[in-house]
């Protein structure tokens, strides 16, 4: 996470200031990491080298890279890939820069800010990015990836406004949220809008030409902007519906983009959101899936689904469980996996593990597990009498689906955490509560299924026999 270098004015009154602020004090890293690999542009031996480095300077990149390069939307031969240079051997330098920009995008943004509007820009942002290069006619691997990229970072000024706590964020929300109009509203509230924001920060992290061609005002020089800018469009249409007037405009627009007839490009749409939903998994952001259209519904009100669970994961995660328990248990391995179980096979986006304190009065944070539970460790508690604003989580007999109530009590170090539907789970020792699993999914808050409660009930059980045995020992 980028940290402030210097203390930002109170409000920002013009373009320039917000271009300056956004790219030197809240995200230099990432500002300077995205110029550094936008500047490797061929694939000779040495920038090759500069681009395994780049990636392999960050941990988090590195990982993210790697299991998109094993993904069928990169890897079609499925050939497994370990490594962050045979990657670059195997799919191409230009996909796997346009892997390393996309993981950068995501986990420096949602590391700092879950605020819906963020979530609904990179969901629009991946989904976009995905029909862009899935739409454009078989050309070479650089201009996939360069429409892939520039549907990305076309709004880019919106998500990095956004991904930030500012007094003006959250007079902006309030705005939206009373129906004004996003325009009228940008102007009133920033003094500019995110287009023109956008337009800055391409200019001072110095993004390329063809992202320059992409977000300029007038009409699209090339195809492959049309193209983009029309992605872009309909990703955000979409969200209401495949059907409309306006998104009738698109497709004949997309369709004269790719040389297609728009019920050609319509059928392509909804196959291509499916693949959308799945790289936004692979890039660890399955709670956006939620915010993308169902590629199989066709109304104007179309629900979201929860993450669907992964039955293969579970059933290798319950076996790496079975095997810790016919040893001696150790309690901390046991629910390590645990919560692995539950963020991973279930999918649910945050997890804990609360215990009780050496008084014996409050649950207490023992283990976490996904983005966005940093500020759970040292705020965290549960008072065992029920009492306090997270006293409605207390667990019923069994594991069940808490559903919040109206008016509920918010805490101030996480605006989601007892607001939005989650799993919760007792454990016991000798008919005493001593614990209990916690899970949401943040912004993202619909109602875990039927299917994950089940998932979430088998992993909370192994944790319980663990308690049992270790109490009867």
């Amino acid at each position: 996470m980028s940290t402030k270098t210097e203390t930002p004015p109170s409000r920002m009154n013009s373009t320039q200031a917000w271009v300056t602020y956004l790219s030197k004090v809240e995200l230099p890293v990432l500002a300077n990491t995205l110029r550094r690999i936008d500047e490797l542009t061929d694939s000779s031996n040495s920038t090759v080298n500069e681009l395994a480095n780049v990636i392999l300077n960050d941990a988090q990149l590195t990982s993210q890279v790697l299991r998109l390069s094993n993904t069928v939307f990169y890897n079609q031969t499925r050939t497994q890939v370990s490594t962050v240079s045979r990657a670059i051997t195997l799919i191409g330098f230009d996909a796997v820069k346009s892997m390393a920009i996309s993981s950068l995008i995501v986990d420096s943004l949602l590391k700092r800010n879950d605020r819906p509007h963020l979530l609904r820009c990179l969901a629009r942002a991946i989904h976009a990015a995905v029909q862009a290069r899935c739409l454009l006619p078989k050309r070479n691997e650089h201009a996939l990836e360069e429409v892939f990229i520039g549907a990305l970072l076309m709004n880019i000024g919106e998500l990095a406004f956004w991904s930030c706590e500012t007094d003006q964020a959250n007079d902006l929300e309030t705005k939206l949220r009373a129906g004004e109009p996003p325009v009228e509203a940008q102007k009133d509230v920033l003094h500019t809008t995110f287009a023109e924001i956008t337009r800055g920060l391409v200019e001072a992290w110095s993004l390329g030409p063809f992202i320059k061609e992409v977000v300029a005002p007038g009409q699209a020089n090339s195809k492959a902007a049309s193209l983009v800018r029309h992605s872009v469009e309909m990703a955000k249409l979409s969200e209401n519906g495949w059907r409309g007037s306006e998104m009738e405009s698109v497709m004949e627009a997309l369709g004269k983009d790719i040389g297609e007839n728009p019920a050609v490009v319509r059928d392509q749409l909804k196959i291509n959101a499916g693949e959308a939903a799945r790289v936004a998994v692979s890039l660890g952001i399955p709670q956006v899936t939620a915010l993308m259209p169902g590629s199989q519904s066709d109304t104007r009100n179309e629900t979201t689904h929860t993450p669907e669970v992964d039955p293969a994961l579970q059933l290798q995660i319950l076996r790496d469980l079975t095997h810790s328990l016919t040893d001696k248990p150790d309690i901390n391995e046991v629910c390590q996996l645990v919560i692995e179980g539950i963020h991973r096979a279930v999918g649910m986006q945050r997890v804990v593990l609360l215990m009780g304190d050496r008084g014996g009065l409050e649950l207490i944070p023992r283990k976490l597990g996904g983005r966005g539970t940093e500020s759970w460790k040292d705020n965290f508690t549960i008072h065992k009498d029920g009492t306090g604003p997270l006293g409605t989580l207390l667990p019923h007999a069994s594991c069940y689906v808490y559903r919040p109530r109206s008016g509920t009590e918010t805490v101030p170090y996480d605006r989601w955490l007892g607001n939005v539907p989650a799993l919760v789970g007792p454990l016991k020792a000798k008919g005493r509560l001593v614990g209990l699993f916690y899970a949401d999914n943040a912004a993202a808050d619909y109602v875990p299924s039927d299917d994950q409660l089940m998932a979430f009930g088998h992993f909370v059980q192994n944790a319980q026999l663990c308690i049992t045995l270790l109490s009867n020992s």
